[in-house]
Protein backbone atom coordinates (compact mmCIF):
# COMPACT_ATOMS: atom_id res chain seq x y z
CA UNK A 1 0.00 0.00 0.00
CA UNK A 2 1.36 3.43 -0.93
CA UNK A 3 1.37 6.00 1.84
CA UNK A 4 1.80 9.73 2.06
CA UNK A 5 2.73 12.20 4.75
CA UNK A 6 0.45 15.24 4.76
CA UNK A 7 2.02 18.19 6.55
CA UNK A 8 -0.26 21.03 7.64
CA UNK A 9 0.71 24.44 9.04
CA UNK A 10 -2.19 25.47 11.21
CA UNK A 11 -2.77 28.81 12.95
CA UNK A 12 -2.92 28.22 16.73
CA UNK A 13 -6.54 29.40 16.90
CA UNK A 14 -7.59 26.51 14.62
CA UNK A 15 -5.47 23.78 16.21
CA UNK A 16 -8.16 22.13 18.35
CA UNK A 17 -10.70 22.12 15.52
CA UNK A 18 -8.18 20.50 13.15
CA UNK A 19 -7.04 17.91 15.70
CA UNK A 20 -10.65 17.02 16.54
CA UNK A 21 -11.44 16.59 12.84
CA UNK A 22 -8.43 14.28 12.36
CA UNK A 23 -9.31 12.24 15.46
CA UNK A 24 -12.79 11.64 13.99
CA UNK A 25 -11.52 10.69 10.51
CA UNK A 26 -11.74 6.87 10.26
CA UNK A 27 -9.05 6.68 7.55
CA UNK A 28 -6.43 8.32 9.80
CA UNK A 29 -4.60 5.96 12.14
CA UNK A 30 -1.70 8.14 13.29
CA UNK A 31 -0.76 11.81 13.26
CA UNK A 32 1.50 14.12 15.25
CA UNK A 33 1.30 17.78 16.19
CA UNK A 34 3.95 20.16 17.43
CA UNK A 35 4.32 23.91 17.93
CA UNK A 36 6.52 25.47 15.28
CA UNK A 37 7.57 28.78 13.75
CA UNK A 38 6.72 29.43 10.10
CA UNK A 39 9.10 31.63 8.15
CA UNK A 40 8.60 33.31 4.79
CA UNK A 41 4.94 34.12 5.37
CA UNK A 42 3.33 37.03 3.59
CA UNK A 43 3.78 40.07 5.85
CA UNK A 44 0.08 40.94 5.63
CA UNK A 45 -0.80 37.69 7.42
CA UNK A 46 1.50 38.32 10.39
CA UNK A 47 0.54 40.02 13.63
CA UNK A 48 2.67 43.04 14.60
CA UNK A 49 4.60 40.89 17.11
CA UNK A 50 5.20 38.22 14.46
CA UNK A 51 6.43 40.87 12.03
CA UNK A 52 9.02 42.01 14.57
CA UNK A 53 10.12 38.41 15.19
CA UNK A 54 10.09 37.53 11.48
CA UNK A 55 8.07 34.37 12.01
CA UNK A 56 4.53 33.21 12.54
CA UNK A 57 3.62 30.89 15.39
CA UNK A 58 1.86 27.80 14.07
CA UNK A 59 1.11 24.17 14.80
CA UNK A 60 2.64 21.63 12.45
CA UNK A 61 0.53 18.53 11.99
CA UNK A 62 1.84 15.49 10.14
CA UNK A 63 -0.63 12.83 9.04
CA UNK A 64 0.17 9.40 7.61
CA UNK A 65 -2.46 8.31 5.13
CA UNK A 66 -3.01 5.95 2.24
CA UNK A 67 -2.82 7.46 -1.24
CA UNK A 68 -6.43 6.32 -1.83
CA UNK A 69 -7.61 8.51 1.11
CA UNK A 70 -5.82 11.70 0.04
CA UNK A 71 -8.61 13.31 -1.98
CA UNK A 72 -11.31 12.68 0.62
CA UNK A 73 -9.17 14.11 3.43
CA UNK A 74 -8.04 17.17 1.45
CA UNK A 75 -11.64 17.89 0.42
CA UNK A 76 -12.81 17.63 4.04
CA UNK A 77 -10.07 20.00 5.21
CA UNK A 78 -10.87 22.41 2.36
CA UNK A 79 -14.55 22.47 3.32
CA UNK A 80 -13.89 23.04 7.01
CA UNK A 81 -10.92 25.43 6.76
CA UNK A 82 -11.48 27.40 3.54
CA UNK A 83 -10.20 30.97 3.80
CA UNK A 84 -8.06 30.34 6.90
CA UNK A 85 -4.70 30.43 5.13
CA UNK A 86 -3.78 26.96 6.37
CA UNK A 87 -0.94 25.57 4.24
CA UNK A 88 -0.17 21.97 3.36
CA UNK A 89 2.16 19.77 1.38
CA UNK A 90 2.39 16.06 0.64
CA UNK A 91 5.42 13.76 0.54
CA UNK A 92 5.67 10.05 -0.22
CA UNK A 93 6.55 7.67 2.60
CA UNK A 94 9.40 5.44 1.45
CA UNK A 95 9.25 3.20 4.48
CA UNK A 96 7.59 3.10 7.88
CA UNK A 97 7.23 0.61 10.66
CA UNK A 98 7.17 -0.08 14.38
CA UNK A 99 10.22 -1.06 16.43
CA UNK A 100 8.93 -3.96 18.52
Amino acid sequence: MSELCLTLLCPPALEEKLLDMLLMAPEITVFTSTPTAAHGSVAGNLSPAEQVLGRAIATQVQVLLAVKDKDVLLNTIQQQFAGTGMRYWLAPILEQGVFA
